[in-house]
């Protein structure tokens, strides 16, 4: 059994949430993602009603700041029982150990386990192109991606979130002992919408994913539930 296929809900209000929530059995023992559209849009008591529902929750809001902001906000994410959550790779190693920091702090107080800090290292909307002469990258992707991971492992991440295209060279690279989990699920033949590097739930199981992330191709399907375990069987039993 592989790590979860975690369902991104990528809605902007409660209403629109529980339209597609409520079509699951309560004992499906689903994570999903809330990301920033829902939680600018909702706020914390989302979380709190998806956890009372017995869902995972992957809190994706993608920190980024000086080091003492990202521990305040990463203190507060501590206290909610969140499973996951992120920050930026680009914002650095002290801010890196900070989010850490304010994660353990937040989840001691609150008697609740530790979110998993996840790094994001390159979106999967950026190409190499873009890499090369809008950030001014002088590393192709997957190397980027590599040092990027390196830099989140020394600094306590517990994971980065990437594509899955990048997977097997950073387990090669960084360990086996580090998460990597990777949006950008489409199944075969699915638009790729505005992710650049994509892969099927087979393909990234072969990768070495540890866990995905998909939205639009459960979310928006006519039967989003059917849809999400098709994927789900696709990902548990590929070679």
């Amino acid at each position: 059994m592989r790590g979860p296929l975690i369902v991104s809900l990528d809605v902007w209000n409660r209403e629109g949430l529980f339209k597609i929530i409520d079509q699951f059995p309560t004992d499906e023992g689903m994570t999903v993602k809330i990301g920033m559209e829902l939680f600018y849009g909702e706020g914390p008591t989302i979380v709190k009603e998806l956890l009372n529902k017995g869902f995972k929750i992957f809190l994706d809001l993608k920190l980024q700041d000086i080091p003492n902001t990202v521990k305040m906000g990463m203190m507060q994410i501590g206290r909610m029982g969140v499973t996951y959550t992120t920050v930026h790779a680009l914002g650095g190693s002290e801010m890196i150990a900070a989010a850490k920091e304010g994660l353990e702090l937040g989840s001691e107080e609150a008697g609740v386990p530790t979110p998993k800090l996840l790094a994001v290292t390159e979106l999967t909307s950026i190409t190499e192109d873009a890499l090369e002469n809008e950030q001014n990258c002088k590393l192709d992707m997957v190397d980027q991606v590599v040092s990027l991971a390196k830099l989140a492992k020394r600094s306590g991440a517990d994971g980065v979130i990437t594509s899955p295209l990048e997977v097997s060279s950073l387990k090669e690279q960084v360990g086996n002992d580090f998460l990597y989990v990777t949006p950008g699920i489409r199944p075969a033949n699915f638009p790729k919408d505005d992710q650049s590097r994509t892969a099927t739930p087979k393909q990234a199981a072969e990768y070495g994913s540890s866990a995905l992330v998909v939205g639009r191709p459960i979310i928006r399907a006519e039967d989003p539930v059917a849809a999400y375990h098709k994927m789900l069987e696709e990902w548990n039993y590929a070679n």
